[in-house]
């Protein structure tokens, strides 16, 4: 893919710039760049520019950042009306556990849901990505190979990633009788912490930059002390991200308060885990939230490490669990960055869901407006990985730019061009795409990415996962047990 030669300006209905520190609107504005760096945004550039493109009826705005990024075949919509997870195969039963767990993935798929989930996540706008994917259907973490394909691929299609193979101490499981146990390997979780930061260092700073390093343990609960500690010390002498999925659910909030008599915020404060460069998701278990009433300083604790919460409402609303309250959290200082988590991996559904689920938690439309969430999709991201660089149009920025195109009579009438967005808007109005000034979308396309032919496979493949799914369910019961239909199939008749 070529890099951009010369000046090029952009040309919108609107344009969303940056001063003094927050977004602005420029209408009928224009955004210059060159390399990959933005030279101008506002009305009029004086100077000359090699390149000029018009985009009409658009909004022009920063590429999002997405701290928690799908980079698989979403297996959490299978439990969309299957329920309750530990029936339905997302946690492991004894038997599978003690005869072995396999791949069920060979490192061909893998390496192509990769490449196939990152092509989704630029059509949709998403500029930087922290990629998460399931350990379900692994045998235990993901690897040194499978990531370096990874960092191929972002590579590739020009997407700007943090990367880390994820790993753990233990796992949940059900036993026998049907109750939840926990089994934990301290060694192997170490020994998957030491091939992360051998790969972390490896792959720091490739592509011109816009392959990073990060730390990704997996889950709070499937982690032991000594990992999170040396997992922190690690992030710490390398200055990267940490990620730990944590407060998502009322199981993992039990465990740990079971296990170390505290709750889990009290619990990574104790071990010196929580700092500027640790990333919560999804943080909405948390003291004195509808899910965990009693009180507590769970938010605190969080707000003073200078951590984030990565704030993923769609999976979190489908599985009936929202933060208490977006609105909430804001007004305590915590920073709030975006994750999509599940597919589709849509920015502007997330924020439009996030932004209904807050008015209702808090019984007001005054409690948060759509430019909140748009900094969280994108300062509040860029602010969490300590990129000024990133979520933002201003002098000095990195050109990640997106343009969403509303010509078309679906967004109907314009008003303010974020409440547009937030209102209507969708990934799917999602025109161009520009990362690190390389425009990597046009008109809709991906060079060299044949959206068509992916998707077939992309559903070969999940079918054949969907087929494996009784070896990992407890009781092992038929595929059709496992997953409901929503209405009667009727048998084909005869031909």
């Amino acid at each position: 893919m070529p890099d951009a030669q010369g000046s090029v300006l952009l040309t919108a209905r609107w344009v969303v710039g940056h001063e003094n520190g927050r977004h602005c609107l420029y209408e009928n504005g224009e955004v210059v760049f060159e390399g990959n760096r933005i030279l101008y945004v506002g009305h009029r550039y004086p100077g000359t520019v090699a390149r000029r493109h018009d985009y009409g009826r658009a909004v022009i705005g920063p590429g999002f950042v997405d701290l928690d990024a799908l980079s698989d075949l979403d297996t959490t919509i299978l439990g969309f009306d299957n329920s309750p997870a530990w029936r339905k195969g997302r946690i492991w039963p004894e038997t599978y556990m003690k005869q072995g767990p396999y791949e069920m993935y060979t490192p061909a798929e893998l390496a192509f849901q990769k490449r196939y989930a990152f092509a989704q996540l630029i059509r949709n706008g998403i500029t930087t990505a922290l990629p998460i994917a399931s350990l379900f259907y692994r045998v235990w973490g993901e690897t040194r190979d499978e990531f370096l394909s990874a960092a191929n691929a972002a590579g590739e299609l020009g997407l700007r990633v943090y990367l880390g193979p994820a790993y753990r101490s233990g796992h949940t499981y059900v036993d026998a009788e049907g109750k939840i146990r926990c089994h934990y390997d301290p060694a192997r979780g170490m020994a998957g912490l030491d091939e992360a930061i051998a790969f972390c260092d490896e792959v720091e700073g490739r592509h011109g930059g816009r392959v990073r390093a990060m730390l990704a343990p997996d889950r709070i609960e499937t982690c032991t002390p000594e990992l999170l500690r040396a997992s922190a010390r690690a992030a710490q002498e390398r200055d990267i991200p940490i990620r730990l999925h944590c407060c998502q659910s009322r199981l993992e909030y039990d465990l740990v308060q079971e296990q170390h008599g505290m709750s889990p915020p009290q619990w990574l404060q104790s071990l010196g885990f929580l700092s500027p460069r640790a990333l919560l998701p999804h943080g909405t278990y948390v003291s004195g939230s509808r899910h965990i009433p009693q009180p507590g300083r769970d938010l605190e604790i969080i707000r003073d490490a200078g951590a984030s919460i990565v704030h993923c409402p769609l999976v979190s609303a489908r599985h009936g669990a929202t933060l208490s309250s977006f609105a909430r959290y804001r007004k305590l200082g915590i920073n709030i960055g975006m994750g999509t988590d599940t597919w589709p991996p849509d920015m502007v559904q997330n924020m439009q869901v996030g932004l209904m689920l807050c008015r209702v938690e808090e019984a007001s439309t005054e409690a948060v407006r759509a430019e909140d969430y748009y900094d969280a999709a994108t300062v509040g991201g860029a602010d969490a990985l300590g990129r000024p660089d990133l979520g933002r149009l201003s002098v000095g920025a990195k050109a990640d730019i997106v343009v969403f195109d509303f010509s078309h009579d679906r967004n109907g009438q314009m008003i303010d061009p974020i409440q547009t967005l937030m209102i209507s808007g969708s990934g799917r109005d999602v025109s161009q795409v520009v990362i690190d000034g390389r425009f990597v979308m046009v008109d809709g396309r991906i060079p060299g990415f044949d959206a068509r032919l992916a998707q077939e496979q992309a559903q070969r493949q999940f079918d054949g996962l969907i087929a494996r799914y009784p070896d990992r369910t407890w009781g092992h019961p038929p595929v059709e047990q496992i997953f409901s239909s929503s209405y009667p199939r009727p048998a084909r008749s005869p031909s």
